[in-house]
């Protein structure tokens, strides 16, 4: 989970700098669609037909669904907003996923998870700041994180008695159907010179949603949720050696505030 989490934002990365030539619809059905060429013909070679998953059908149906919107949601907000300061909005997304698996996963609500839904609310709020004009990446990136949340959740109920490579597979090629639409509006054909970037995001994408898949498959959605937060030091570093960003210092104590109620959840209590 800890290599997967470091390995998202570079997908971010490529994707913020696709973001100056192509629309950020377009970018996320490419995402998708290079990631089905990638995963499938490994699937049929490990499985035949039963490439896709055959329980379970609809948390797999939901969780692309979730996974689908929070991406498009992520691209369009860092298209516009630093990649830190849209990954501190999108971090509400774990501490949401603690409360959804009490609710729908039987996983047990403790001392210790109020408290960090407290606190993780409260950054919520020094980040997004709703008493100022409220920039709409930043909302863009709240949404991406209510999504991710209910991604994680419907994850960990998907993948129990699933192969992850089926779960990546179905994830894929569903991902790029329900996407194509809005490829089809926006679309742009590739230029030569950016073929490598969407191999790129292509191959992280797959590398770490299976890493990911494979993670939820052996420990609780409350216990890996907080490992998300990983994310905020790549997307920081990338944000400034790539980019020249550094979100404003509301942004960073909001970030600090979630970060830290989210690894409250590490705590047994």
């Amino acid at each position: 989970m800890c290599i997967a989490m470091l390995s998202i934002p570079m997908v971010d990365g490529i994707a913020k700098h696709l973001s100056g030539s192509y629309s950020p619809l377009f970018i996320s059905w490419v995402r998708y669609a290079v990631a089905s060429l990638l995963i499938l013909p490994i699937g049929l070679k490990l499985f035949g037909k039963g490439v896709f998953p055959s329980e379970n059908l609809g948390s797999h149906i939901l969780r692309t669904v979730f996974l689908v919107t929070a991406m498009t949601l992520f691209f369009v907000s860092i298209a516009i907003t630093p990649i830190a300061t849209a990954m501190s909005a999108y971090f509400v997304g774990p501490i949401i996923a603690s409360l959804l698996a009490v609710k729908f996963l039987g996983e047990r609500m403790t001392t210790i998870k109020i408290i960090a839904l407290v606190l993780g609310f409260i950054g919520a709020i020094v980040v997004i700041q709703p008493g100022g004009s409220m920039e709409p990446g930043i909302l863009l990136a709240l949404g991406a994180g209510i999504s991710f949340a209910c991604y994680i959740v419907s994850t960990r109920s998907a993948s129990k008695n699933t192969s992850p490579i089926k779960t990546l597979a179905f994830q894929c090629l569903l991902g790029a159907l329900l996407l194509l639409p809005q490829a089809v509006f926006t679309w742009e054909i590739p230029r030569l010179e950016d073929a490598p970037f969407f191999l790129a995001m292509g191959v992280l994408s797959v590398l770490s949603h299976f890493l990911s898949i494979a993670a939820f498959k052996y420990a609780q959605a409350s216990t890996l949720a907080p490992l998300v937060y990983l994310e905020l030091l790549s997307a920081a570093a990338i944000g400034y050696v790539f980019f020249n960003e550094l979100p404003e210092l509301h942004v960073w104590i909001g970030a600090a505030i979630i970060v830290s109620s989210g690894l409250l959840l590490l705590k047994k209590a």
